[in-house]
């Protein structure tokens, strides 16, 4: 009895440490997918707080909770199990999809661009297409929605980088690396913008506050004079509090500009590796030949010109494609949308 206890116990020694070793290298995996795709994780969180402005302070939360939730379903009900199911049995179909995707983050962002320029223009043409399709949703559930739908874009290719990194892993290891970096970037990238979004209230109660120490111990009882490090802190805390009062606004519009700019260079870099994978590369062999001679001329800046020329070409190649697409939802895809609501409605009278 006691030798068969003693080797069941060195099994379960065996299979915990095989369980560990997984574990390990699920994160080791995941870690270097979280890295690849760090790049999409910034212009996300960059997008992200342009859709929270504008709104009551008591709304800025609940909105950012329900654009993370939003995220995190995008991830793991439908990118997840779509792209294990894709790499599996239709992987030439993943590509086609994200230029579909990067197609439409171009269109976002040029709209934007479009409204910056051109602000009559551009509400006529989103009035256009909100009476195309009839939405009844308040403004801040057109906010949420639209940011999930590009947050939906940029989940997409995270999970596709991540996908790439572990080619040739089990299923298994596949989706829990799929399922770990999901996760950890929706936490980081959300977190980021609920820090973002409610700095100016938090610079608002230092400015304001006599006994900040206090207040932050929670031993701020009425009545109860500032103690000795709150009279030492409260001048420092106070020109910090309101050093985010002025700021954020200012931190808020460079995000939005950010944000935008990313959507149209993520979108367009999407669209011109797809091309290249389609064999058509002469776009991206000439960006790259371009951001390799300008990083050549200044070598201690090598890396992050190469990286800037790229990003600004494949911004400036979104955009034009953006450009081509906004006339063609408004005078091609809009009237097609309300023929088809109008024969719908005709089909219901009839009926």
């Amino acid at each position: 009895m006691s030798i068969g206890l003693i080797a069941l116990l060195d099994d379960i020694a065996g299979l915990a440490k095989v369980a560990a070793a997984s574990l390990d290298d699920v994160t080791a995996q995941a870690m270097k997918a979280g890295a690849k795709a760090a790049g999409v994780v910034i212009d996300d969180a960059a997008v992200t707080p342009r859709y929270v402005v504008g709104f009551a302070a008591a709304r800025e939360l609940p909105i950012v909770g329900r654009i993370a939730w939003g995220s995190l379903r995008n991830k793991l009900l439908y990118l997840l199990p779509a792209a294990l199911i894709l790499s599996l049995v239709a992987p030439w179909a993943i590509t086609p999809l994200l230029m579909i995707g990067g197609a439409y983050l171009c269109y976002e962002g040029s709209e934007k661009v479009f409204e910056a320029f051109f602000p009559h223009q551009a509400h006529e043409h989103e009035a256009a297409v909100a009476a195309a399709t009839q939405t009844a949703e308040s403004f801040e559930n057109e906010k949420v929605s639209g940011a999930i739908k590009t947050d939906f874009i940029l989940s997409a290719e995270i999970m596709a980088i991540t996908l790439a990194t572990v080619p040739t892993a089990s299923f298994w290891m596949q989706a829990l690396v799929l399922a770990v970096v999901g996760i950890a970037i929706t936490a980081l990238v959300y977190g980021a913008v609920a820090l973002i979004v409610k700095a100016d209230d938090a610079g608002v109660a230092m400015a304001t506050s006599n006994r900040p120490v206090s207040r932050l111990l929670g031993r701020a009882a009425p009545g109860e004079p500032p103690s000795g490090m709150d009279r030492t802190l409260a001048p420092v805390t106070k020109v910090l509090g309101r050093g985010l009062v002025k700021g954020m606004p200012i931190l808020l519009k460079i995000l939005s500009i950010v944000g935008t700019a990313a959507m149209i260079w993520v979108g367009g870099g999407i669209i011109i590796h797809g091309l290249a994978g389609y064999g058509v590369a002469g776009v991206e062999h000439a960006i790259h030949e371009a951001a390799v001679r300008v990083a050549h001329a200044v070598p201690m800046l090598a890396g992050t010109l190469e990286w800037l020329v790229s990003a600004a070409a494949a911004g400036l190649f979104g955009l034009a494609l953006g450009g081509v697409l906004i006339p063609l939802v408004h005078y091609v895809a809009v009237p097609v949308l309300k023929a088809l609501r109008g024969g719908r409605k005709a089909e219901k009278h009839t009926a």
